[in-house]
């Protein structure tokens, strides 16, 4: 760490010099380069996938190491740093990334290659109630429905964008960005040079939180496309004697524009998400219930920036919204174990616009344990089966991982 952090200290140094054309005070400096720090953050992770498909069972063992530096500030100024490496260990290559051509139709799909980027570069301003960034940097929005890091893959979802958010008040936020690329989790064979905009706002109250949000959506591919979604949700608590209660609500819509001429076409969608979950006795019960809708059985809504993997079953059968469109009612317990955490969750899947025939969509159990143990070191177990429906085949994934930052 202190080789990373003696590299970081040299380009604070020549950056903020040229920035600021020498103006900076000495003392400055040295108050940045005290506040300095750099870490390092790894994951060793197994996973195996069984489909019920022409396709070879596929195994992966892969690490993920991440090495960063972040800089103190100058006049407002600061450096954020870090690179991101992932590799197969032990031989264990037994899987396709079909991105990036690795295996391509032998194995199931396990989408962690092998690869070596910088995974943030950007320079922050920051002064009283305003934040701006330029450069490459994790963006994640709410609960990352659409807009996340999908931080669950080794190589995560990063965005080269300016940004700035903006505190009002206590109460209100207000953030935007420009996203001119979007570096996918597939390393470079899959990034996007795009034209987003990305609009949201923040407003919490006594009796719970509103957002709204603009994400206008355009990859830079020379023909004429648009992805536009303008949504509102609210999440609310409250606290009982013996239950403690959340729930809220999400409504969006999308249009969808591609081509030109006799070839364009345009399409319309809805979202909708409402949930309650009950905590008593240090378990938590929930049902949630989310609908993506269709536009009669021709599309699908898409929500591309999002950490997919978080919703619609961790075996990833969803990933991009089916054209029926996609009904998903939840159930899950959760609560703690041996100083670790337990989820159980039950997906009944069916389609939103059954009109071409496929409309029951499957169904999908998911459990999980997790635990920090030493201080620093984290330990995951978990397992996905899908049982197909009218679409798809049925699926099992297993996971099993640890890993430390420091």
């Amino acid at each position: 760490m202190n080789t990373l952090k003696n590299f970081g200290i040299k380009m604070l140094t020549a950056s903020v010099m040229t920035v600021l054309g020498g103006s900076v005070m000495a003392a400055d400096i040295h108050s940045a380069l005290s506040d300095s720090k750099a870490w390092a953050d790894l994951n060793l992770r197994y996973e195996a996938v069984d489909q019920d498909n022409a396709l070879e069972d596929a195994s992966a063992l892969t690490l993920r190491t991440r090495l960063g530096f972040s800089s103190g500030s100058v006049n407002g100024f600061s450096f954020t740093a870090e690179v991101e490496d992932s590799r197969i260990v032990l031989g264990q290559d037994e899987f396709t990334v079909g991105p990036t051509g690795f295996n391509v139709g032998e194995y199931s799909v396990i989408a962690d290659p092998e690869t070596t980027e910088v995974d943030q570069a950007f320079i922050q301003y920051k002064a009283d109630n305003f934040t701006a960034r330029v450069g490459r940097q994790v963006i994640t929005l709410d609960d990352h429905r659409f807009v996340g890091h999908v931080g669950w893959r080794q190589d995560r979802q990063t965005f080269d964008a300016v940004s700035a958010k903006y505190a009002a008040t206590d109460n209100l936020e207000l953030f935007y960005s420009y996203l001119y690329k979007r570096n996918r989790i597939f390393a470079e064979a899959a990034d996007l040079d795009s034209k987003d905009h990305i609009l949201h706002a923040t407003y919490k109250s006594k009796i719970g939180k509103f957002v709204a949000y603009a994400y206008l959506l355009e990859v830079d591919n020379d023909t004429d496309n648009a992805l536009d979604t303008y949504g509102v949700s609210y999440d609310g608590k409250m606290k009982g004697e013996s239950v403690s209660w959340a729930y809220g609500g999400e409504f969006a819509t999308q249009s969808s524009e591609a081509g030109a001429g006799e070839t364009a076409t345009d399409f319309d969608a809805s979202y909708l998400n409402a949930y309650v979950a009950a905590t008593f006795s240090g378990v938590t019960a929930k049902v949630d219930y989310e609908i993506l809708g269709s536009d009669d059985g021709l599309y699908g809504f898409a929500t591309p920036l999002a950490t997919l993997h978080k919703f619609n079953g961790w075996t990833d059968q969803f990933l991009g919204t089916p054209a029926q469109g996609l009904k998903d009612l939840k159930l899950s317990l959760s609560g703690g174990l041996a100083g670790g955490k337990w989820l159980l969750a039950y997906h009944d899947f069916s389609a939103d616009d059954s009109s071409n025939g496929a409309d029951d969509l499957g169904s999908e159990i998911n459990v999980q344990y997790t635990k920090k143990f030493a201080g620093k070191y984290n330990f995951g177990i978990k397992y996905g089966t899908y049982d197909a429906g009218d679409i798809k085949v049925d699926t099992n994934r297993f996971w099993m991982w640890i890993g430390t930052r420091f």
